[in-house]
């Protein structure tokens, strides 16, 4: 009998456990979407004009093959846009906090002459990223 109640216990703690672990799961992608969203202040359509233009090629850390990393994000960032929120994947997920990072240090920087915000290299990098600084 004391057998059948431990088991009992166990298989009730190691359901509320999956369950649980299940639901902190959800809540952290429902929170890296919602931040996602926020940082990303671009629209797809928005963001592919801008990734053509000669402003966006000329700023960013070169990745090796003629492309900035953040020119690179953009193209990622537009896949992730034209997306369901149900069909993203963990890779998905995962440039979907590398872009929140970015925009976070980055946006706490800020350029040195703030008259010349529109035309900086800075506005230019964080739009490659999805975010435009000048848009409310």
């Amino acid at each position: 009998m004391l057998l059948a109640v431990t088991l009992a216990i166990f298989s009730h703690n190691a359901t509320y456990m999956a369950t649980a672990h299940a639901s902190d799961s959800k809540d952290k992608d429902d929170d890296i979407y919602t931040t996602f969203k926020h940082d990303v202040n671009m629209t797809a359509s928005e963001l592919e004009k801008w990734l053509k233009t000669d402003e966006s090629k000329s700023v960013g850390q070169a990745s090796g093959d003629g492309e900035s990393v953040g020119h690179h994000s953009g193209e990622r960032i537009v896949e992730i846009l034209h997306k369901k929120k149900a069909d993203l994947t963990p890779a998905d997920e995962a440039h979907m906090h590398k872009v929140h990072s970015y925009v976070s240090r980055h946006s706490a920087q800020g350029p040195d002459d703030k008259k010349d915000v529109k035309t900086s290299r800075w506005r230019y990098s964080l739009m490659n990223w999805g975010h435009d600084p000048l848009k409310k």
